[in-house]
């Protein structure tokens, strides 16, 4: 695969969107749709390592990267309808859905939603969050109302490279290049002159609702695609029901066709960690005729 990519920017709902393509226009397509405080270029070393011809088109969510930022607190759903209109930008046909964390949040809902909208769907490193033990939910909405009012500030840093050295501080599987790579594509300058990761601060804002699986699972009981589950070894969903087999069960009962591949020597960054495994999966499990 080409390993260079390039943005363009489109009108999705209001917003400018940056959405960020890798390889030949005319090949296959499939959406990669990044995680919570991330962007698009987050899949470069995935996209890298892919052995069969894609068109690979990324867009960078609302208020991250490239996009337009609210500079206000944001609301969930309104990433099901970001995608929707982007879909139908680019295609009417079945799309294939590849999505990390939030991404994979956001595909495996919308998969229920518009079933005959998706092919197939990848989840990477997500099966839901945790179930909350705090059980009210005016806790959370007042929270959520006393930050509203209280301006959010990302961490900054005084070069790139001391950001690629915290990067690598935090994972100790993200190699220099990978991590000098990360600090230049995923991050911008600040007025005041620091780097910082390229998301909006208000992206930290709690949700002004308690988190409910049973909703989640509502949807994905409804997808009539094959769902390939990539699950780092060491990764977010090992972490949250290794001691909870039942509840993992429950979960994966909902999709009717999943199959699951374990990511090996991965955290829950498994496009960072080990782009190879994800690439041999996805070109594995996509090239099955849709």
């Amino acid at each position: 695969m080409p390993c260079l990519s390039t943005t363009e920017h489109i009108t999705v709902r209001g917003l400018r969107y940056g959405i960020r393509h890798w390889g030949d226009a005319n090949a296959p397509t499939v959406f990669f749709l990044h995680g919570w405080m991330d962007s698009s270029a987050t899949f470069q070393f995935v996209v890298e390592a892919l052995q069969t011809s894609w068109h690979v088109i990324a867009p960078d969510w609302r208020g991250y990267g490239q996009s337009e930022w609210l500079s206000r607190p944001y609301w969930f759903p309104d990433y099901y309808a970001d995608l929707h209109c982007i879909l139908a930008h680019y295609t009417q046909d079945p799309v294939r859905l590849v999505g990390h964390s939030m991404g994979a949040n956001i595909a495996s809902t919308y998969a229920g939603l518009r079933p005959e909208r998706v092919s197939q769907l990848v989840m990477m490193d997500f099966l839901g969050l945790a179930i909350p033990t705090e059980t009210d939910g005016s806790k959370q909405l007042n929270q959520w109302l006393t930050g509203a009012f209280e301006e959010p500030v990302m961490r900054g840093y005084k070069s790139r490279e001391a950001l690629a050295r915290r990067l690598m501080s935090v994972n100790h599987r993200l190699t220099p290049q990978r991590a000098e790579f990360l600090s230049r594509t995923v991050s911008c300058v600040r007025p005041d002159g620091l780097v910082a990761m390229a998301c909006d601060p208000w992206h930290k804002l709690p949700s002004p609702t308690l988190y409910r699986v049973e909703d989640s699972m509502a949807s994905w009981q409804r997808i009539t695609a094959p769902v390939l589950m990539l699950m780092a070894d060491q990764g977010f969903v090992h972490q949250r029901f290794a001691n909870d087999p039942a509840e993992l069960q429950r979960r994966l009962d909902c999709f009717k066709h999943h199959r699951i591949v374990t990511v090996t020597d991965a955290g829950h960054n498994v496009q960072h960690d080990q782009p190879e495994q994800v690439a041999a999966a996805l070109d594995q499990f996509l090239v099955v005729p849709v």
